[in-house]
């Protein structure tokens, strides 16, 4: 049984209760790179798409980002997509957008009713927290807040109470990534999910980048994190690996914990 909560749309665990799924992002920086980037990714049989719309050159046209994300379901079908638009700060590309232009996008994004997910950054504060909530929530969308620290990996306490912070905001899932320097780091982020895991009553998706962050990725599932990013064309964050791999590792795993052992 898995440690933390499974991810669900519309009152169903996403790929029928997998724990945990694997996610790709599409990172293309035209319409056309982005859906030619799909039918490669859509080969990988991922459970969710994220779209990374900081990657978009059109980002700044929301007429054409709406455009994209149409196209995106279209071609994706039943498959979860997840909306994206990562600060230059937390680890983004640098566009011309400010934090209010942000909002607004992704309010427009909910609107359209063409994703099942989005997510949005915990250092934004409540009131951008909360009009982004609303317009998800109004659509039946789930908020993903998360939080990036690209330099460190801060302490356990203060790692859990990230975990808590996005809760007590309203998400429906809290997203936690960090720098891995060392094993120890990477034990640290491992710790913090399996806590907040058995303490906070929504899914969790935790992230340590960088080479020592590896195992978090392969085996995240097992201390509570509901998700694993994987490469799909291209990364879009330190570390990411191919889809088959962590599927192969994800699999070992599920074979030695559902039959006997040998206790020698």
């Amino acid at each position: 049984m898995p440690v933390g909560h499974p991810i669900q749309l519309h009152g169903s665990p996403v790929a029928g209760g997998k724990f945990p799924l694997i996610c790709v992002p599409l990172v293309g920086r035209t319409r056309a790179d982005i859906l030619a980037e799909l039918e490669a990714v859509l080969a990988e049989k991922p459970d969710v798409l994220e779209w990374r719309v900081d990657y978009f050159a059109g980002i700044a046209k929301t007429d054409q980002v709406i455009d994209v994300v149409c196209a995106i379901r279209a071609v994706a079908g039943s498959l979860p997509v997840m909306f994206t638009c990562r600060s230059h700060c937390e680890g983004g590309q640098n566009t011309t957008l400010w934090d209010g232009d942000v909002v607004s996008l992704c309010e427009a994004v909910c609107h359209s009713r063409q994703i099942d997910l989005i997510d949005f950054e915990l250092r934004c504060g409540p009131l951008p927290i909360s009009r982004v909530r609303m317009a998800a929530h109004a659509n039946g969308i789930q908020l993903v807040l998360s939080c990036h620290d690209f330099a460190t990996t801060p302490d356990t306490p203060t790692l859990v109470r990230y975990f808590d912070q996005a809760r007590v905001q309203g998400a429906d899932v809290a997203k936690l990534a960090v720098m891995s320097h060392s094993p120890a780091d990477t034990l640290r982020l491992l710790d913090a999910t399996l806590q907040a895991s058995q303490t906070l009553d929504i899914p969790l998706i935790s992230v340590a980048m960088g080479p020592h962050g590896a195992v978090t990725r392969l085996m995240g599932g097992e201390f509570g994190s509901a998700l694993s990013f994987a490469v799909g064309v291209k990364a879009s964050a330190p570390g990411q690996m191919p889809v088959q791999d962590i599927r192969a590792v994800q699999a070992i795993l599920q074979r030695s914990q559902a039959g006997p052992t040998d206790p020698w």
